[in-house]
């Protein structure tokens, strides 16, 4: 098992017991056809009353279609069955009956509307209006939601708007939503990639009041990227490939994350290691006087072929300081310099035609807010920066874009591979790879990269990693921001570690997992005695 910098308390984990009269879920002969595409065919899975279940697979094996058919947004292909507590639903699954069932699903953005109000975003669906009035008796709404955060022991304000809140607070108010119409020690919640946005401390509250709930008798379906999670907090887990179950129900205390990766891919994948560094002298971006946000006064210079990484707390001004100098945020001063290109950081409010023309590309971790459009095809995202080519004209014609696109989708291993496929119709490591992508296609000078692994699968992230590596390889200088202490170690040929707006430390040579991470924390990772910092 990898050490990672959190940790996840599994409880008082217990296997469930075999002699249990029902399943809490069974679904079986699940299949699901897209045309000539399978992406289920013919699943099993079984939860018992109050377990922790993972579910995990690559990006593009079923996970995301299976939770589909469980919510009634796809039906499936006839054959299939889904019981809930004994009881047959009907397919394709309704809402009603969903909810009746005592089913229900926490996604990975929570699915929280930031402009209202906790109790809003608790209820909303679930408003009880007059029945003669038909007006809504905000007070109530919010004693039901005051019921439901006491049921969970997390006391929120719940006239206070979302947005404010922390990842941690947000997780509490997607989980209050998703029980409120739970029988103590019945339901189903299922999580689907839910724990990305929680840092290492919130992670782990997350996991206690998940087996909270799971001692109580509610079951959980845990879908996860993250490995370790699985291993280290479920009971059981279940293994899909190419929208087939390859394992189920195996008990986690047998299964480790190797073991788990080699059953995802059906092969041995090769883990990273450093490689021979390819920096070279030249100097193909300078930063100078840098300003933004917490950050003031930084100097950066990044080499030729150099993965330089930015790191260090939220808040500390690494993500600010990479987001300036990719263009995509105003900095309050600061120029760069691009061989020998000046570009004023002060006044530029998005990734503008001057930083692509001067061969700038941002990778942000947010890949369909503010990355690819999901509407386009893969062909149009992987082509997009260069349809306007010099001078500023058009270039027209699709044979050129064909051939990018052919090489791109070759290059990345981007699946399925159809150059007319929309973008959010593909998983979401395949949409990270499509993001890329657009970008390496282009040669870039200096590349910026926002959490580029950041909810991929193993398989994934490899071909992910050795296209960066690749980039550096033909010259391009590589900014990555990022809190993965794995990817750092792995990639970066230096890291600058990040506290409170400054560089607080430099870090080189032979990086190491826990170099990075005792440098990011610092005296945080030893016990506090005083409640305070020295």
């Amino acid at each position: 098992m990898t050490n990672e910098a959190h940790t996840v308390s599994a409880g008082s984990r217990t296997d469930p017991p075999d002699t249990a009269p029902r399943h809490r879920l069974e679904v079986a002969e699940l299949s699901k056809a897209f045309g000539s595409t399978r992406a289920l065919r013919g699943v099993h899975l079984r939860i018992a009353p109050g377990e922790l279940h993972g579910l995990v697979g690559q990006n593009g094996c079923g996970k995301s279609t299976l939770v589909k058919i469980l919510t009634g947004v796809y039906a499936p292909d006839p054959g299939a069955s889904i019981a809930v507590d004994g009881q047959q639903l009907a397919l394709p699954v309704r809402p009603m009956q969903q909810r009746e069932a005592g089913v229900s699903v926490v996604h990975q953005n929570s699915g929280l509307v930031d402009d209202l109000t906790v109790w809003e975003n608790v209820r909303l669906g679930h408003y009880r209006a007059g029945r003669l009035s038909r007006r809504i008796d905000r007070r109530e709404e919010q004693r039901a939601t005051e019921r439901v955060l006491a049921r969970l022991d997390r006391p929120l304000e719940v006239g206070r708007q979302v947005g404010q809140l922390s990842a941690e607070d947000r997780a509490v108010v997607a989980i209050a939503r998703a029980v409120q119409d739970h029988r103590p020690g019945g339901g189903l919640i299922v999580f689907d990639e839910s724990t990305r946005a929680l840092g290492r401390s919130a992670r782990a509250r997350f996991f206690e009041l998940v087996r909270s709930l799971v001692d109580e008798g509610t079951s959980v379906l845990l879908i996860s990227h993250q490995l370790e999670e699985v291993v280290e907090a479920t009971d059981r887990v279940t293994v899909l490939r190419d929208g087939a179950v390859v394992e189920a129900g195996l008990p986690t205390s047998e299964v480790d994350e190797v073991s788990l990766t080699r059953m995802m891919l059906g092969r041995h994948l090769v883990t990273h290691e450093r490689v021979e560094s390819h920096v070279k002298d030249e100097v193909v971006a300078s930063a100078r006087g840098l300003a933004v946000g917490p950050v003031t006064g930084l100097d950066l210079d990044i080499r030729r072929g150099e993965i330089l990484g930015l790191t260090g707390l939220i808040g500390s001004g690494f993500v600010e300081a990479a987001e300036a100098l990719a263009g995509a945020r105003p900095a309050g001063a600061g120029t760069l310099s691009v061989h020998g290109r000046g570009l004023a950081l002060d006044r530029r409010r998005g990734c503008t035609e001057e930083f692509v023309d001067a061969g700038v590309a941002f990778v942000p971790e947010r890949r369909l807010e503010a990355g690819v459009a999901g509407g386009l095809s893969v062909a149009d995202n992987l082509t997009l920066p260069r349809v306007r080519g010099r001078g500023g004209r058009l270039r027209t014609g699709s044979a050129w874009q064909a051939e990018e696109t052919a090489a791109m989708i070759a290059k990345l291993d981007i699946r399925p591979p159809h150059p007319q496929a929309p973008v959010h119709t593909l998983s979401g490591g395949n949409q990270q790879k499509v993001l890329l992508g657009k970008w390496l296609a282009g040669a870039p000078n200096l590349l910026v990269l926002h959490e580029p692994t950041q909810a991929v699968d193993v398989g994934a992230r490899h071909d992910i990693i050795d296209a960066i590596r690749e980039a550096a390889r033909d010259g391009c200088g590589i900014v990555l921001a990022s809190i993965d202490p794995v990817d750092l170690a792995v990639l970066c040929d230096r890291v600058l570690v990040f506290r409170d707006g400054r560089v607080a430390k430099e870090l080189g040579g032979e990086l190491e997992q826990d170099a990075i991470v005792h440098a990011v924390f610092g005296d945080d990772t030893r016990p506090q005695e005083k409640g305070q910092d020295d």
